[in-house]
């Protein structure tokens, strides 16, 4: 039972760290260009060296069209999806708050506080 639950427990993790990070990851590779979901997703795999590999890709991208963070553009056979300007403003919201997470993170697990 230890060894399952270790496992599950890191999967848990894993898992909802890539759901935090899916919305931001998206709207970055948007704010580059416009582009289909597959392809999206190709690009997520690759740049992450194949470790981040969304399947729940088209969830995220309807909840930020409903935040109008992205829009669709429908090209013939394939929708488009594009960020919008107020998804350019979350995103750079999100970055700055990334950073400091991952800052606190870091001071927390390297013991760099301050008494």
């Amino acid at each position: 039972m230890g060894r399952n639950a270790n496992k599950d427990a890191a999967d848990s993790f894993e898992d909802g760290l890539k759901r935090a990070a899916s919305p931001m990851m998206t709207l970055f590779i948007l704010n580059e260009k416009p582009m289909y979901v597959y392809k999206l997703s190709q690009e997520l795999e690759r740049r992450s060296n194949s470790t981040y590999k969304m399947t729940f890709l088209y969830p995220v991208l309807y909840r930020l069209q409903q935040q109008g963070y992205v829009t669709t553009e429908n090209h013939r056979t394939r929708n488009y999806y594009a960020i919008t300007d107020s998804g350019r403003e979350h995103l750079k919201f999100m970055l700055k708050k990334y950073r400091e997470i991952l800052m606190a993170v870091d001071m927390v697990i390297e013991g760099n506080f301050s008494e």
